[in-house]
């Protein structure tokens, strides 16, 4: 097919507007937009079909059945009618063969669909397959005039795109889309799609030319040819969010100055020495000293620190902030000041209280700011640090605000560092002469695979054993209708002096449903466990702030035994004494929001349990979530098999990264590839960090042609 292609000579045609092209138009061109994204050629050429079918191939209606998705049927239109009305109002029309009738059916852009079909006409029908009543179905089927061509026996393989209601309602199916793709190509040409990896990668792995990978997955030659496209295409998508990570993290190593400390000093070893309160483990141990080699450098340090729950990961921040604060600047012969920023109040709070209290006998003063500060310790804070007189800032956002100014900030922790925005963390870097050295951390296991693609930019420590003396929580499953022995249990806990979290799910889409399920919980649990012998405490979004912080404070204190909660307990508190984790409706959560949530318990000496407890009737794929939460305490483990389930794209903190947003690669599917495009871009990276060689120009001709401003105009 790639030979009737016109040869086009215009500059960079891949960026002109998709309105452009014949056969979109201006009200197309919007409509494709705002429902897909698509602004450009490039990006039409990249949205790729989901499948393709043989057109010459005609399924008979009456072979159809449960075991076929997708079905190709020719026939002739006999009936048509509106049924229903108003929201319920529906569309449906009757096509039959020699051997049955097949219902196809609208529910929306019905006045479309009417002038598309005529009575006694026959047409080509393509679409997913639904049976009701006994009838086999087709819900807004792609629809074609159908013509008998003879074909000369070989096969024609049709792209099929998806699309939406409002596309089709404007001719854009998504058999439609292929008539785009076929125009857009015969206006491209090799020379529009010039190679991009180097030649020595494109023989090692004989990939096929760029041009014809791009022709061979809209419209391939044979089933063999789609999937060297494929092969070839999903390689560069990796290879090339690696090659980016690379040269980002590599410049900042070169050319990214940073404080140097170059001691450990008093602070640090009278903390470690006398005032630790437990040996660490050989995981923050190992830590540590990355983090230790990483700030004498010279160069500013940006790592990332992976822990599971209870892992310790705010001691090694505690650590490495005393080393900050032992190390001298020169200009003024003070210490580095340090600052660590959590995403809520109460984490914040969680950070401060604990902080304070292992460093109450020595000489470090730390402060809390928070969006709730009083004006009074406001401006107390605000001169402490300005004067140099605090060691270490704790607090919310509010510690990247204009009006905080250090005098001489060389240390940032950002805590569950996917809640912040890039340009939030960015912020930090601009409150001292030079940045100052960043520690993101994070409780939320992220697999070490998606940890390398969408993090690779940082360096990368992990902390992956608890401390000693921690028991494993057991974690067991229980449908409603063992609630009242579950119940029983909870009392018996509470007896021993043991307190017990009971947490209802938060649905985003329903902020009032989620609170008349909170409520109607409540009284539930009240029920079982009346007052004055039970005391319970409530959490939830819709309370001020002052009003949360008091009941998580009384529970905090002991003086409840109960607290009822929506998720905003999932990070934050601390309360040892706690040892049941009650998860109402567990089936509607994540595997890492259970496992997060499972972390509030566990965290004292006694035996801790998770009870996860849902409706008698669940699906397999919450069933399959339940069963392994229940089978492994290990936070990398269930963070692997919720990427296996989920997919990179669904796991928290990462849809903001746009170097997960593939359009064909998936790292779980696609990790020998990955490997293979990451250890290639590793190479170039150290061999040619500026991409100077001629045998690497494709690679920089590739990211300048691509506008790619994080990273081409540093090598350009």
């Amino acid at each position: 097919m790639c030979k009737q292609f016109i040869i086009s000579s215009t500059a960079n045609i891949l960026f002109s507007p998709v309105e452009y092209l014949k056969g979109v138009g201006p009200l197309r061109g919007d409509l494709l937009k705002k429902e897909l994204g698509i602004f450009t050629f490039k990006d039409l050429l990249e949205y790729y079909p989901f499948r393709h079918i043989d057109k010459t191939k005609i399924d008979k209606i009456g072979s159809l059945g449960p075991d076929i998705e997708y079905a190709q049927v020719a026939g002739r239109l006999t009936h048509v009618e509106l049924i229903g009305e108003k929201r319920s109002k529906r569309l449906v029309a009757y096509l039959q063969d020699d051997t049955g009738e097949l219902e196809l059916v609208w529910f929306q852009g019905i006045s479309w669909a009417e002038k598309l079909l005529t009575i006694g006409h026959h047409y080509l029908v393509f679409g997913k397959l639904g049976f009701f009543m006994g009838k086999v179905q087709i819900s807004h089927p792609d629809i074609e005039l159908y013509s008998d061509d003879k074909s000369d026996g070989k096969k024609f393989l049709e792209p099929i795109y998806s699309s939406t209601e409002k596309l089709k309602a404007r001719g854009l199916t998504g058999r439609a889309f292929a008539r785009l793709s076929f125009a857009l190509l015969q206006q491209l040409s090799a020379n529009d799609l010039p190679e991009n990896l180097p030649n020595a990668i494109i023989k090692k792995y004989r990939f096929i030319a760029r041009w014809d990978a791009f022709c061979s997955i809209h419209f391939p030659a044979t089933e063999q040819m789609y999937t060297h496209a494929v092969r070839r295409l999903k390689f560069e998508e990796l290879y090339f969010a690696q090659i980016r990570l690379g040269l980002i993290r590599s410049t900042r190593q070169r050319f990214s100055k940073g404080w140097e400390f170059n001691k450990v000093g008093d602070l640090f070893n009278t903390f470690y020495n006398s005032y630790l309160p437990f040996e660490l483990t050989n995981a923050q141990k190992r830590v540590l000293k990355e983090i230790r080699k990483d700030t004498r450098t010279g160069k500013q340090m940006n790592r990332l620190l992976q822990g599971d729950v209870g892992s310790g990961k705010t001691i090694v921040a505690l650590l490495s902030m005393l080393i900050a604060a032992d190390n001298i600047r020169q200009s003024d012969g003070e210490g580095f000041q340090s600052v660590l920023m959590a995403p809520t109040e109460i984490l914040a709070r969680q950070h401060y209280n604990t902080i304070t209290a292992l460093v109450k006998d020595m000489p470090v003063c730390v402060k809390l700011l928070t969006g709730s500060s009083v004006n009074k310790q406001r401006k107390e804070i605000l001169k402490a640090c300005e004067d140099g007189s605090l060691t270490i800032l704790i607090g919310t956002h509010a510690v990247i605000e204009e009006k905080v100014i250090f005098k001489n900030l060389g240390f940032a922790v950002i805590d569950e560092q996917h809640k912040f925005g890039v340009a939030q963390r960015a912020r930090l870097w601009n409150k001292n002469t030079l940045p100052p050295h960043i520690l993101v951390m994070t409780a939320t296991p992220i697999p070490r695979t998606l940890a390398l693609t969408a993090y690779g930019d940082l360096d990368y420590s992990v902390i992956d054993e608890l401390p000693p003396g921690r028991q494993p929580i057991d974690t067991v499953h229980r449908f409603e209708n063992k609630r009242p022995m579950v119940m029983d249990f909870i009392k018996a806990e509470i007896k021993k002096g043991r307190q017990v979290y009971i947490v209802y799910p938060l649905i985003e889409e329903s902020a009032k449903m989620d609170y008349e399920n909170l409520m109607k919980g409540f009284e539930e649990v009240k029920s079982f466990f009346p007052e004055p012998k039970y005391w319970i405490s409530m959490v939830h979004g819709r309370q001020p702030a002052i009003q949360k912080d008091t009941n998580m404070q009384r529970f905090v204190n002991g003086d409840t035994q109960i607290m009822v909660s929506t998720t905003v307990i999932e990070v934050g508190v601390n309360v040892p004494n706690a040892s049941i984790m009650v998860i109402e409706s567990a089936e509607k959560f994540g595997l890492s929001q259970l496992h997060q949530l499972r972390g509030r318990v566990g965290r004292g000496s006694e035996k801790s349990f998770c009870i996860l407890l849902t409706g008698n009737k669940i699906s397999n794929d919450a069933r399959e979530r339940l069963k392994i939460l229940c089978a492994t305490n290990d936070g990398f483990k269930v963070a692997e098999k919720d990427l296996e389930i989920r997919g990179p794209g669904d796991i928290e903190g990462t849809k903001q990264s746009g170097l997960l947003n593939f359009k064909l690669a998936n790292i779980v599917n696609d990790r020998i590839m990955l490997d293979a495009a990451k250890n290639a871009a590793s190479h170039i990276i150290d061999t040619d960090p500026d991409l100077l060689l001629a045998e690497n120009l494709p690679i920089k001709n590739f990211l300048q042609v691509q506008k790619d401003k994080t990273v081409w105009s540093k090598i350009s």
